[in-house]
């Protein structure tokens, strides 16, 4: 080695040598600068870097600090949605609840989902009661569904360049509104007769008009709450409020209804909005880089759209999902009188349908790796047309229930599946608007399904009407398999 180190052809070829198999141990600083960085070379993935301002000179090997030094084990952090080294570690759904960003944010969506399935129940049994028209219970859904249509593409747009926290704010507080004002009119002048049935559909508007508003920043937000390796998880666990709530909802507002008076039921609906609206003000929510974008219109949403045929079949399918999903509010009232049962088994049919989603939710993570996420959404799809054309030919009442226990559980596994697949494939700088179309899709879907089922079921027969959203729910299946959602763009 003396004699190596006096040759500096020598040195020079012997390192270059060992350069060569990722094991230089002597490095030297060029002359002309002694003070910066010199980096160690190692084996793949390990380098570091000497402090500046140690001293090197010719034939002089470097001997850093940190070397001497053993490498610590990296700990994941207790809590918090992202950080630094640690952003590739994802945490179990477990965990997730328990973060202190996330884990509100679940809560608030619990709640406030309760509500808005309090408030629907309640609506329709009301809207049934006072006019026995299956048409103007769908009048109900239309008033709720329909800003979905108008207003959504602009507050997606709105969700990419503005605060998406204020948006969620605004559109729960204009959601409360609707259910407070029902309230008003229920106390100062009563829900009687056709004056009283406009008055439940214009308050669904004014939800409606809320739901538009917040929802495309709400499903813009989650990236925001969590890391992106944990973002599957997290979708999954957003799903689980809307589930709950579907089981748990129609249950307590038909109980309330039947036993305290809707006014009560409106009022908690209004409650839990004006909740979820105070946390989201209070959540600790991490900043997101946004890339800026070319075109902030919401015609680039589309034009993403377009171009990226997978995206184009996803919310096709999503779109069918919509209308398999509506027939639980605007035709079980039908079903419960085809059937000779009571206003209560509206509640019944609605929570029997959420209780299947759940149970699906609890086989979800198994089905997604016996499935994969493609499979999973059309097999989705296919048992909620089974459920669907199941209610349409059962006999008796129990027979209807086990229909919608199956439905319920084909929808949670097609719509945890497709959403799943759009927030992965989605650029963050477009989020927004591409979930407004998903907003569109999903609940815009449901104005157009209740009035056309509400008055096929008035003309013809529920029956019918129920055959008429399984043609829908096959041809979504179709149209939504695996061959056509994996990621693709149009070549031109």
């Amino acid at each position: 080695m003396r004699r190596l180190s006096r040759d500096p052809d020598l040195r020079e070829e012997h390192r270059d040598a060992s350069r060569s198999r990722g094991r230089t141990h002597e490095v030297l600083a060029p002359p002309e600068d002694r003070t910066e960085p010199v980096v160690r070379r190692e084996p793949p993935g390990r380098q570091e870097p000497v402090e500046r301002g140690e001293p090197v000179g010719p034939g002089r090997p470097v001997e850093p600090r940190a070397l001497a030094e053993p490498r610590q084990p990296v700990q994941p952090p207790a809590s918090g949605p992202a950080g630094g080294a640690d952003e590739g570690f994802a945490r179990s759904g477990r965990q997730l609840l328990r973060d202190r960003t996330f884990g509100p944010y679940f809560l608030g969506k619990l709640l406030s989902t309760i509500g808005v399935w309090v408030n629907n129940i309640a609506a329709a049994i009301v809207v049934w009661e006072l006019t026995r028209s299956a048409l103007l219970v769908g009048a109900v859904s239309v008033g709720q569904f329909l800003p979905q249509l108008v207003l959504t593409p602009w507050s997606g747009a709105r969700a990419d360049r503005g605060d998406r926290r204020r948006q969620i704010i605004t559109g729960r507080l204009v959601t409360a509104a609707g259910s407070i004002g029902l309230v008003l009119w229920a106390t100062l002048i009563g829900l009687e007769g056709m004056a009283g049935a406009f008055a439940v559909i214009t308050a669904a508007t004014v939800v409606g008009i809320g739901f538009a508003l917040g929802g495309p920043a709400m499903q813009s937000l989650i990236p925001a709450l969590v890391r992106p390796s944990e973002l599957p998880t997290a979708i999954a666990l957003s799903s689980v409020p809307f589930t709950i709530a579907r089981a748990s909802g129609p249950a307590i507002g038909a109980l309330l209804v039947t036993t305290t008076g809707p006014t009560v039921a409106f009022g908690l609906a209004a409650v839990t909005n004006l909740l979820f609206a105070a946390i989201i003000w209070r959540l600790p929510i991490r900043h997101v880089e946004r890339r800026p974008a070319t075109d902030g219109r919401v015609r680039a949403g589309l034009r993403y759209v377009r171009e990226h045929r997978s995206m184009l079949a996803l919310l096709a399918g999503t779109a069918a999902i919509g209308v398999g999903a509506d027939p639980v509010i605007t035709l079980t009232p039908s079903v419960a009188e085809r059937l000779g049962m009571t206003s209560s088994f509206i509640g019944l049919q609605a929570s029997a349908f959420g209780v299947g989603a759940g149970l699906a939710f609890l086989a979800l993570a198994q089905a997604r790796l016996r499935l994969g996420l493609h499979r999973l959404g059309t097999t989705g799809l296919l048992m909620l047309a089974t459920g669907i054309a199941m209610l349409a030919a059962a006999p008796t009442a129990w027979v209807a229930i086990v229909a919608l226990l199956v439905g319920g559980a084909g929808m949670s596994f097609a719509l945890t599946s497709l959403t799943t697949l759009v927030q992965q494939q989605v650029p963050e700088e477009l989020r927004g608007r591409v979930m407004a179309l998903w907003s569109v899709a999903f609940l815009g879907s449901r104005p157009l399904t209740a009035g056309i089922t509400g008055a096929v079921a008035d003309v013809s027969s529920v029956v019918v009407a129920l055959l008429l959203v399984v043609a829908v729910l096959l041809a979504g299946a179709v149209v939504s398999r695996p061959a056509r959602t994996r990621l693709t763009a149009t070549v031109r």
